[in-house]
């Protein structure tokens, strides 16, 4: 996908602006400038917070439900994060070709390079992969600029290399930002993508109720969230996402629910 041209939101115009008057009241007034800081330190405070809300559109373009023509066919989308996982994914593709079912994979670029193999696979069995990060850093929303786009760019590298297609999409880790990511996406030809509704899978062990919170959205257009990598494990030492698919892709069918790859609806 081409670059694009970065298009600041509402929000980030604003704050660009505050910054500006902050400047301009600390040069003309300096008496004022603890009014000045305060301004410029409840912006950040207020950026933070948003960056920390993964389903926000305040910082820029996100994608957290299939547009409204694929909704319109039924089509809903199931994305899979995290991976690969040498002991996780070959059991959730086998239960997607069941089912004949198509996912989105938000692979990590250090384990697909560790498993090029099992990466090729999810391509060869009709499912796509995604960017999620080269190394999935915790502090990714606290990089700056030029770390995104390295962290970023590597994943595009690796993953395009592997697979012999450019990802087209970028999840975030853990669905965390800051406002500097949208224009490295931009620069990039990348599209954010959040979700419609998680499981928290990774957090929580019990099947029964990831597969509930995910039912809460089970309807045309929804995009939801499941892990392979990271996946919790059950009681018996099942990995969540494999004890609960199957539940929830009957449950799809039986709703007339068709599941396409991200490429597919978008």
């Amino acid at each position: 996908m081409p670059s694009a041209r970065w298009q600041p939101t509402g929000l980030i115009r604003a704050s660009v602006v505050l910054h500006g008057l902050a400047l301009l009241t600390w040069i003309a007034a300096p008496e004022l400038w603890r009014w000045a800081l305060g301004a410029v330190l409840g912006n950040h405070a207020l950026l933070t917070l948003i960056g920390l809300w993964p389903r926000s559109h305040w910082l820029g373009p996100n994608c957290t439900r299939l547009p409204a023509a694929a909704a319109a066919k039924n089509k809903i989308a199931l994305s899979i994060d995290d991976g690969p996982d040498p002991a996780v994914t070959p059991q959730v593709l086998d239960i997607l070709d069941r089912y004949a079912v198509q996912a989105t994979f938000f692979c990590v670029g250090e384990k697909a390079a560790r498993h090029p193999e099992l990466c090729r696979e999810i391509v060869q069995r009709g499912h796509a992969v995604e960017n999620h990060t080269q190394r999935h850093p915790h502090y990714f929303a606290f990089l700056g600029i030029a770390a995104l786009t390295r962290e970023i760019q590597a994943a595009q590298d690796t993953l395009a290399a592997i697979t012999g297609r450019t990802p087209l999409f970028f999840r975030a880790p853990a669905g965390l930002r800051s406002p500097l990511l949208d224009p490295v996406l931009a620069r990039l030809g990348l599209r954010l993508v959040a979700w419609t509704r998680r499981g928290f899978d990774t957090r929580t062990s019990d099947p029964a109720i990831v597969n509930r919170r995910l039912m809460q959205s089970l309807e045309a257009g929804a995009i939801l969230l499941l892990h392979d990598g990271n996946s919790a494990r059950s009681s018996s030492g099942v990995p969540v996402i494999v004890a609960l698919l199957p539940t929830l892709l009957e449950a799809a069918a039986a709703a007339g629910l068709r599941f396409v790859t991200l490429a597919d609806a978008l």
